[in-house]
Order: C-alpha cells, then structure tokens, then sequence
C-alpha cells in the first residue's frame, strides 16, 4: 500500500525558512512526478511544484518562484521543498503527492494518483 508522509511544518515568522519533508513507502517512485500542493482555508488546493523522476526536471508556481526550491533523494524515497522567505499568504496544509501517469510535471491536482494527510505551515507577519 503506497504511503506518503509529511513532516516540517511549524509556526514561524515572515522571512524565515522551512523545510519539508515526504516519505514515500510501498514502492518505488523513482521514475514518476513527485509534487507539493497547499491548501489554505477556504481555498481550492493549487499547486506549489514539482519535479520530474529521471531527469529532475522542475516546475513551480509563479508565487514561490525564487523562493522555494523542490529536491527528491531517490534512495530515501523522499522529496523535500525548501521554503525561504516565508510570507503570511503562504500559510495553508501542504501535501505532497504523486503522478504516475506522467512524464513531466503537471499542476492540476486532479492528475495526481496519491496524496499524503498534509503538514499545516503558518506564518506570521
């Protein structure tokens, strides 16, 4: 049974940093897009980025451009999303999921397989 687990949320203060971190487990998802999405209240889940398997290729959001960076470690199964600059609009739950039907990144959530439970980020101004 495939399994994603978030962790690295927090409270913090506009400017700082976060990292975050999902877990994959129940195989392997080496070759398959790997993406975060948040959801703030009220709002409809969009897209944050993503990175392709393989070649790593890639994409995010025209707001976190330049601050948040997207990795995977394909040994550990896991994708990380560094956040730096955090802003009051960037609280909301982040998931992580993933896209098995994919080679290359897409923003819809719909096109997502797998969803982990989410890590609730807030940041204050």
């Amino acid at each position: 049974q495939v399994q994603l687990v978030e962790s690295g949320g927090g409270l913090v203060r506009a400017g700082d940093s976060l990292r975050l971190s999902c877990a994959a487990s129940g195989r392997t998802f080496r070759t398959y897009v790997m993406g975060w999405f948040r959801q703030a209240s009220g709002n409809d889940r969009e897209f944050v980025a993503g990175i392709s398997g393989g070649s790593g290729n890639t994409a995010y959001a025209d707001s976190v451009k330049g601050r948040f960076t997207i990795s995977r470690d394909y040994a550990k199964n896991t994708v990380y999303l560094q956040m730096n600059s955090l802003k009051p609009d960037d609280t909301a739950v982040y998931h992580c999921a993933i896209d098995v039907g994919s080679l290359f990144v897409r923003s819809g959530p719909s096109a997502y397989d797998y969803w982990g439970q989410g890590t609730q980020v807030t940041v204050s101004s």
